[in-house]
């Protein structure tokens, strides 16, 4: 049964590291989003497997907020943002997708030797789950980095969120992972937010709802 454990969570926490390569490799908004979802869906599938294995209730809630909200929710959001406000949906690159994928291996390198030498003494799952996790903080990152379009952005913090909540419900022990996960899916929304009023402003230059009323014609 233990054999079973590992083999499982390893799947889980190594899907979600490629995953996030599949994102770093995208050009286009709508494939980044949809490959988003999938990221948010295989992390509620760990930390609901982590609280099956570690008898943790309180951790299904923080595997329902990420399934709910970052797999559902937020995609299908950002989705309506591009088509409504006809946001470019190539994204521009600071840096070459090979450079940049080559860049992540060497991330995800990095984070194994670290964190396997840090974590030494820890419980074998959760050690070899927080080097899995910083990987996906780094990658998460990278994308915010190597990417100038300010959806893809978004999606790169809330990647490198994913690697947060990985890592906190891996560690045994972690009481307050529920609420860790609601505040930053709190300010995850503040974001999406600042995208509307960023973009609003830049095509009307204000936010001022009378005067977008007389941008579409109508008086009060």
């Amino acid at each position: 049964m233990r054999g079973i454990t590992f083999d499982v969570a390893h799947m889980l926490a190594g899907s979600l590291v490629l995953v996030s390569f599949m994102q770093l490799y995208q050009d286009r908004l709508y494939a980044l989003l949809n490959i988003f979802a999938l990221h948010a869906l295989i992390l509620a599938a760990s930390v609901a497997w982590q609280a099956f294995i570690q008898d943790a209730p309180h951790l299904y809630l923080t595997a329902m907020i990420a399934l709910v909200f970052k797999a559902i929710v937020i995609p299908v959001a950002l989705h309506r943002i591009i088509v409504k406000l006809g946001i470019h949906r190539e994204i521009e690159t600071a840096v070459g997708v090979g450079p940049a994928m080559l860049l992540g291996m060497g991330l995800v390198a990095l984070s194994m030797v670290v964190m396997l030498r840090v974590t030494a003494e820890a419980d074998p799952l959760a050690r070899e789950d927080l080097a899995f996790a910083l990987s996906v903080v780094l990658l998460g990152l990278l994308m915010m980095v190597t990417r100038r379009n300010a959806v893809s952005q978004v999606i790169g913090f809330m990647s490198l969120e994913n690697g947060l909540v990985l890592a906190a419900t891996g560690a045994k022990g972690m009481p307050l992972v529920v609420e860790i996960s609601v505040a930053f899916s709190v300010l995850i929304a503040f974001i999406v937010i600042g995208i509307f009023l960023f973009r609003i402003r830049e095509r009307f230059d204000t936010v001022d709802l009378q005067a977008l009323d007389r941008f579409r014609g109508e008086r009060r």
